[in-house]
């Protein structure tokens, strides 16, 4: 179903991620680096001062977590109780400019994942693109609650033949997909028909929206940022502290 619309305590956290960070309204900001076998990845928390459940976004294969979804959730869901955790692959944290195979970018969230989980909290696994296919493929073996999948690279751009929709209905978990109206690796429209999907209009594989659109970047941030607080709000969420 595609939905067009504006519109879901984690202290435990906060000492995993290396103590106090940088106090923000209704969040708390820290950073932690966690070894796994692909090398050094970081986790930056932004804690909700009463969580109710986690988060954990991976970036994709162009940028890092600096990209305006991920920040714009960051800094969004805390305040409504959702602690956020980006994650930085090794290969970014290295300073790479390529990202590895997939079984390596898998294999490294695997590792992480521990350093995600609390006994008394979900967590929900998510990412942009690379960091979408990641949390599909490895969601339901970790113990995911669910899975947001943001601008999922359904195929290449203009080959839509290589399509990697197994890959999506295959997560074993509940999914949202929030797509960008004109994604060249995949509009809203050639996803399957069962597929929770949140349409940002006129966004691109960035979710950036062009001047001519007639709406800014902040309404399509709002739009994002609302629907998956209503989403995460209506899922029926319990821990089961992950695998680890």
């Amino acid at each position: 179903m595609t939905e067009k619309a504006a519109g879901a305590r984690h202290g435990a956290h906060n000492d995993r991620a290396g103590g106090k960070g940088k106090a923000a309204e209704g969040s708390r900001t820290a950073a932690r680096t966690v070894p796994t076998t692909a090398g050094d990845a970081r986790i930056t928390w932004h804690a909700a001062r009463e969580a109710r459940a986690v988060l954990a976004l991976g970036h994709g294969a162009g940028g890092g977590i600096e990209a305006r979804d991920l920040r714009a959730l960051a800094d969004a869901l805390p305040p409504r109780g959702v602690t956020v955790a980006l994650v930085e692959q090794p290969w970014r944290v290295a300073g790479k400019k390529v990202a590895p195979a997939p079984k390596t970018l898998d294999a490294a969230w695997r590792d992480l994942w521990p350093h995600l989980c609390s006994p008394d909290l979900p967590v929900v696994a998510g990412g942009r693109s690379a960091g979408a296919r990641v949390a599909c493929r490895t969601g339901r073996e970790l113990g995911a609650a669910a899975v947001l999948a943001l601008s999922f690279p359904l195929h290449p751009p203009g080959k839509p033949e290589k399509s990697r929709v197994e890959e999506l209905t295959g997560a074993g978990v509940p999914v949202l997909v929030v797509q960008g109206g004109r994604d060249p690796f995949g509009r809203p429209a050639e996803f399957p028909e069962d597929t929770r999907i949140v349409e940002v209009p006129h966004g691109d594989h960035g979710l950036s929206v062009p001047k001519s659109a007639g709406t800014g970047e902040e309404e399509a941030m709002t739009l994002l940022t609302d629907a998956v607080a209503d989403w995460l709000h209506g899922l029926s969420l319990s821990s089961s502290g992950g695998r680890g």
